[in-house]
């Protein structure tokens, strides 16, 4: 059974997804089942909590997983039976939607693991987080439930560090900072996610200057929160949007590239059974290292011309 503590008032669906990462949709499936409860009493999705009422959520037995199969090459960095750390390509969605069902990444982890978690339903197995389809990196997967309970706990209470490096366009001015707002679906563009004035989700983002160029600036990010295009929103915000970016950045880009500069980096966890902390790191793809170095020889040219 998991609970919550409600710190202001909310939906119950709206709370149990913030603080757990499981979906909405998922919430409201258990909760029409009978398995949401707000300070005992069984509710329904929609039920509005008053800040202080502790909300339960009874996670049902494993299901079926009924996705498919499929031997597409992945890279685990690590894998022990509870959880599987995985470095994801640029192009690869993480699990099914708008009539995607092939070629995922939960297709090859189920064919590369033994088993996953079923919290998250017979499409998205396994899956605790996402990160977008053209962001590469670490990804921390669950194989049974509960260490996805774990780890959807550890993402909740923000002792779960994932930290991305972006290349950003221009030169951001400040060395640090956080970026605090609300992010929801952007009302011109349903496809999109943007910064709202009113509505929408929390979403707080930490950054730090990793290294400056002559017209660009390489960034650190922390996510406080995990917002779908959290980084890339917030980073348009600063007026400062992803390289490679089209669709919150410049139509015209400089880099032929296939998605954005944006990389999961660094990812640190308490492992489920152990309790031991545990930091895995992974390195920048081929396509991301080659414009840095492309911008280091410009800059480092423009030095010499300078003297």
């Amino acid at each position: 059974m998991l609970e919550f503590v409600a710190e202001s008032s909310a939906r119950a669906d709206v709370l149990v997804s913030e603080q757990s990462q499981l979906t909405r949709s998922a919430v409201k499936k258990l909760a029409d089942e009978g398995r949401l409860f707000c300070d005992g009493v069984p509710v329904k999705a929609g039920h509005s909590v008053k800040a202080g009422s502790r909300v339960q959520l009874d996670v049902p037995p494993p299901r079926p997983i009924r996705a498919q199969a499929e031997d597409i090459p992945i890279d685990v960095l690590y894998e022990d039976g509870d959880i599987a750390v995985v470095n994801k390509p640029r192009g690869m969605t993480v699990h099914a939607g708008a009539g995607r069902t092939e070629g995922t990444l939960v297709n090859a982890l189920l064919f590369r693991l033994q088993s996953l978690s079923s919290i998250n339903g017979a499409i998205r197995p396994g899956i605790v987080h996402r990160i977008d389809k053209d962001t590469t990196g670490l990804l921390v997967v669950a194989e049974n439930d509960a260490a996805h309970l774990s780890l959807a706990e550890q993402i909740a209470k923000k002792t779960c560090r994932r930290e991305y490096l972006a290349l950003l366009e221009g030169r951001v001015k400040e060395d640090e900072g956080r970026i605090e707002t609300n992010i929801g679906r952007d009302p011109k563009d349903r496809l999109k996610m943007a910064v709202l004035p009113a509505g929408g989700r929390r979403a707080v983002t930490l950054f730090r200057v990793a290294e400056r160029f002559s017209e660009h600036t390489l960034v650190h990010f922390t996510l406080q929160t995990g917002r779908t295009h959290q980084i890339r929103v917030h980073a348009k915000y600063m007026g400062h949007p992803v390289v490679g970016d089209r669709t919150y950045g410049y139509k015209k880009q400089r880099f032929s590239l296939e998605g954005q500069l944006l990389h999961a980096f660094r990812l640190t966890l308490t492992h489920p059974r152990t309790g031991e902390e545990m930091t895995f790191e992974a390195p920048l793809p081929q396509d991301f290292a080659h414009v840095l170095e492309i911008l280091r020889k410009e800059d480092a040219h423009a030095d010499i011309e300078c003297r």
